[in-house]
């Protein structure tokens, strides 16, 4: 039974490690302080961390497409409240999940790379979990912008992954940046988004406005600017399959509530 389930897992296992080429990790940022960015999960595949997500509704979390693309969601698994991944403190909240949302995602082209994960249950919000605030359809974010990128992974590329949550200042630039792109860079440092931890938020003036994405010439190159997708072009389709999920769960409640209704019971006896 044992190797069975090894043979099933393992082309999904190398599924997995060939996506994470796109993901992000933060060198030469700082430790943040423990819980000061509550908007921030971990996406755990079989118990390990692979990216990082953005609690945007309290049963839904952004992500990059590239994260999730070919993974089975049954397998996946989102903690929120964390700091250190070693240490499951209280504050942590397990999900699992029920679907995944991508919009034409183009893995060739690195197009469309975002995803919404929709949760088994909503989340309990409180001062350790809270969800980020979305631009508008459209909005611009001007070069030179001060912003924070974040997550967890390795410190430098030969190092090993940092278990407690790194953040970094940047700034937005335009220079060889696509337009359906953030691009930022770490002004006068080494420093930047590296493999390890793709989907995390681009955090600038209080605002998810990006979600970590890819990178060129290596990690905190200084040659090329980090690459996130840019969030305003996606929040018309974003608000949609909120709206339809919430319909839809709307509707189901009215059926169970009718069906209860014409069985003679009164509604919600036990």
């Amino acid at each position: 039974m044992a190797s069975c389930l090894l043979r099933t897992l393992l082309p999904l296992l190398v599924s997995i490690q060939g996506c994470l080429v796109l993901s992000s990790k933060i060198v030469g940022g700082r430790t943040a302080i423990p819980h000061s960015r509550p908007y921030i999960v971990s996406l755990q595949f079989l118990g390990n961390h692979i990216c990082g997500g953005t609690l945007i509704h309290p049963q839904f979390v952004m992500t990059a497409a590239h994260c999730v693309s070919r993974i089975i969601p049954q397998l996946m698994q989102v903690a929120a409240g964390v700091h250190d991944l070693q240490n499951q403190e209280p504050s942590w909240q397990i999900f699992n999940v029920q679907h995944f949302f991508l919009n034409n995602y183009d893995e060739n082209l690195i197009l469309n790379d975002i995803a919404l994960i929709q949760l088994d249950r909503p989340a309990t919000l409180n001062e350790n979990v809270q969800v980020a605030p979305l631009p508008n359809q459209g909005q611009s974010l001007p070069m030179g912008t001060q912003c924070l990128a974040m997550g967890w992974g390795r410190l430098g590329t030969d190092l090993p992954i940092s278990n407690v949550l790194q953040e970094l200042n940047v700034t937005v630039v335009t220079f060889q940046c696509r337009e359906h792109n953030i691009c930022t860079l770490a002004p006068r440092q080494r420093a930047g988004i590296c493999f390890g931890d793709s989907g995390g938020p681009l955090i600038c003036q209080g605002v998810v406005h990006a979600v970590d994405s890819f990178i060129r010439g290596g990690c905190a190159s200084q040659r090329f600017p980090d690459f996130f997708a840019r969030v305003s072009l996606y929040v018309d389709w974003i608000n949609s399959i909120l709206k339809n999920v919430e319909e839809e769960e709307k509707r189901k409640k009215e059926e169970e509530e009718e069906s209860w209704q014409a069985s003679g019971f009164p509604v919600g006896s036990l």
